[in-house]
């Protein structure tokens, strides 16, 4: 059988985008969203089940998200296999940061966690 790292091996990307469509400023409602593809460079097939997120806003306001799945679904990523979705945030400053991490179950019923390194959530030209 293949050492349990490399066999579950998921790979998360994030593209975050400023909505200045959505957003009023004077009204300090800064709106982003995040473009997530999740890829399994692993060996085995694995499901996301949940999903946990610590969004933080210029104030070090904490937001915790919790909950089944992504986007209405607990997709199953065959080896190889991509997952992608857009979701968005609402932030009281111009500038904050997101993590977190997908809870994952293999086929034989092994569970893990895939990290999502924290990102930016910026309005544009706030940062150097």
């Amino acid at each position: 059988m293949p050492d349990k790292n490399q066999a579950c091996s998921i790979k998360v990307a994030v593209e975050p985008k400023y909505l200045p469509e959505h957003s009023d400023p004077e009204q300090n409602h800064f709106v982003f969203a995040y473009y997530i593809n999740i890829h399994n460079a692993g060996q085995i097939a694995a499901q996301l089940i949940s999903r946990h997120w610590l969004i933080v806003d210029a104030n070090d306001n904490v937001q915790e998200v919790r909950g089944l799945g992504v986007v209405g679904c607990q997709p199953l990523l065959e080896p190889g296999a991509h997952f992608e979705y857009s979701s968005s945030c609402v932030l009281t400053t111009p500038v904050g940061v997101m993590r977190g991490s997908y809870q994952m179950v293999t086929m034989d019923g092994s569970q893990f966690e895939a990290t999502i390194a924290e990102f930016t959530l910026a309005m544009p030209h706030v940062l150097h």
